[in-house]
């Protein structure tokens, strides 16, 4: 008796996406946006009604609506079955408002380099999805994700034009947000 043959399924662009990593990208990026919005609130929650940081506070009001913008859309998500939430989100809303509480704290230079470092993350991760989803086929997930990107380089840019690299110790303070954004993407995609 012959055995049928088995065939390995290569991954080709314009497959049909595989369900579990979308739920993984979706997972990993509820998670991402929930701690952006206490980052900026944790922000907020230093500058709010200071005269002298009112132009910072604004700026903040107006990241953190695109932030609750794109949470709300992660929750759509989860709610129509693309995914479970991480199990680890309260860890998220509190490392992120003590990371936004924190830099706040060392300053609006600060602030800003914190703002700028998760951003650079977020848009390297965002493109890298964007790309998988469009292979795959997935255009409307791939532009909804675009969307979000580039309005998180919006955020990185002002930043930097705010001054993110003139924070003291920059290098190193953007180094561990960086490594720490790294580390929680990761965790994220599986638990």
């Amino acid at each position: 008796m012959s055995q049928p043959h088995s065939r390995k399924t290569i991954r080709r662009p314009g497959r049909k996406a595989d369900a579990s990593r979308i739920e993984s990208m979706v997972r990993v990026d509820h998670a991402g946006e929930y701690g952006a919005v206490a980052i900026y609130q944790g922000q907020r929650a230093v500058f709010k009604g200071r005269p002298d940081k009112a132009r910072i506070a604004s700026q903040l009001v107006h990241m953190e609506a695109d932030e609750q913008h794109h949470l709300q859309a992660f929750d759509d998500h989860i709610l129509s079955g693309k995914a479970r939430p991480t199990l680890l989100a309260p860890f998220a809303n509190l490392a992120g408002f003590a990371l936004g509480a924190g830099t706040a704290l060392l300053g609006e230079k600060a602030a800003h380099a914190c703002t700028e470092a998760v951003e650079s993350v977020i848009e390297g991760h965002y493109d890298e999805q964007v790309q998988e989803l469009r292979l795959a086929g997935q255009d409307a997930l791939a532009d909804q994700f675009a969307q979000f990107r580039d309005e998180e380089v919006a955020h990185k840019e002002l930043a930097v034009e705010e001054g993110a690299k003139d924070a003291a110790g920059y290098p190193v303070l953007s180094a561990l947000i960086t490594a720490g954004c790294h580390a929680a993407i990761a965790v994220c995609k599986r638990v």
